[in-house]
């Protein structure tokens, strides 16, 4: 059996009619690829869409400014693919003239962009022969030719690469290479394969053994941490608010969010303590609180549990660097304060 012409042929038949499949522009693949990092199709279209029409061209996209890509990836998660995304356009727009590389080694220097990436972009616009791995190569793969090596280890990333490279179609490599994403991601999918019409299935290591629920294998993550936050949503008889900034490391690097006052544990309305903030944002005011949400929201990332609670503090008078509610909508913020935004009923306060 050919396994190429196998995948080939069936996605010719049951590929889905995507924007980017229309299109050589790397500008395009380039954005497609670094929105699907970590997404679902059906997720990420919508941003696609939207970033094309806001910024058509990597000189738009280079000439906006970072909270306009924010705002903008706002919901998408893993933030730091965002700005990864904006470095990366001001570097081609203005170092680059705004012509992308055109070989998978010279992509690679691009910040954000990877060895799928790199291969992605090199073998469907420049037809270089670059073996893509992603989640659902790693998994077709792996349950065809019976390979047990846990596809996060150092030796399986190598070991999955080669038997990539050794398959793709020289000719027509980036054909091959969106076949093979696609065989994995509808047909060979995580649960429930739908193996009784599977072009390879006859052939199949796992399908064959009775496995296909033990491949791919993958190394156990890292331990998850949980910690506690407690937004202070702060509102004046103006109906000005306060936001801050995050400006250090991390998955929420310049967004915004209420101030944080962060516990060891989940706290309970009596036990909550207001005294390390009454010398700035209180400063001077008469307030009262009261706790919006009695049980944790619970947002989860990849590293860590969030169990947070929104406090709401009526007070006289907040600082002159206080904002107006109607604007709150207009700063890009991580979904959880977005979303809270978007139910909490400012006007009744």
């Amino acid at each position: 059996m050919n396994f190429q012409k196998q995948i080939t042929h069936w996605y010719s038949i049951h590929k889905r009619d995507l924007p980017w499949r229309a299109t050589k522009n790397p500008y395009n693949i380039w954005l497609s690829e670094i929105i699907l990092q970590q997404t679902q199709v059906k997720q990420g279209l919508p941003y696609y869409l939207s970033f094309i029409k806001e910024f058509p061209t990597v000189f738009d996209l280079a000439d906006a400014t970072e909270e306009q890509v924010l705002k903008l990836w706002q919901g998408l998660g893993y933030y730091s693919r965002a700005r990864n995304l904006h470095t990366t356009a001001k570097n081609i727009a203005f170092n680059l003239n705004g012509v992308f590389p055109d070989n998978y080694k010279d992509l690679l220097s691009l910040k954000g962009v990877g060895d799928y990436t790199a291969s992605a972009i090199a073998s469907i616009c420049f037809n270089e022969a670059s073996a893509v791995v992603d989640g659902n190569v790693y998994r077709a793969l792996s349950r065809f030719y019976g390979i047990d090596t846990p596809i996060n280890s150092t030796k399986g990333i190598k070991e999955f690469k080669e038997l990539a490279s050794t398959l793709i179609d020289h000719k027509e490599p980036g054909n091959y290479n969106q076949a093979i994403m696609e065989f994995g991601a509808r047909q060979c999918r995580p649960k429930n394969p739908d193996c009784n019409s599977c072009p390879v299935s006859n052939s199949c290591y796992a399908y064959i053994n009775k496995s296909i629920d033990q491949l791919p294998v993958k190394l156990k993550k890292t331990k998850v941490s949980t910690k506690y936050f407690n937004f202070l949503v702060c509102i004046d008889k103006k109906k000005n608010t306060v936001i801050e900034k995050r400006t250090g490391k991390g998955i929420w690097q310049n967004l915004y969010q209420f101030p944080l006052i962060e516990s060891n544990r989940s706290l309970k309305a009596e036990e909550f303590n207001l005294l390390k903030f009454e010398n700035t944002i209180l400063e001077n005011s008469n307030f009262e609180f009261s706790l919006y949400n009695e049980t944790d929201r619970i947002h989860k990332l990849s590293h860590q549990h969030l169990h947070t609670k929104f406090w709401i503090i009526e007070v006289d008078q907040l600082p002159q660097d206080s904002i107006s509610i109607e604007k709150l909508k207009s700063y890009p913020a991580p979904v959880l304060i977005s979303n809270f935004i978007d139910e909490f009923n400012f006007e009744a306060v």
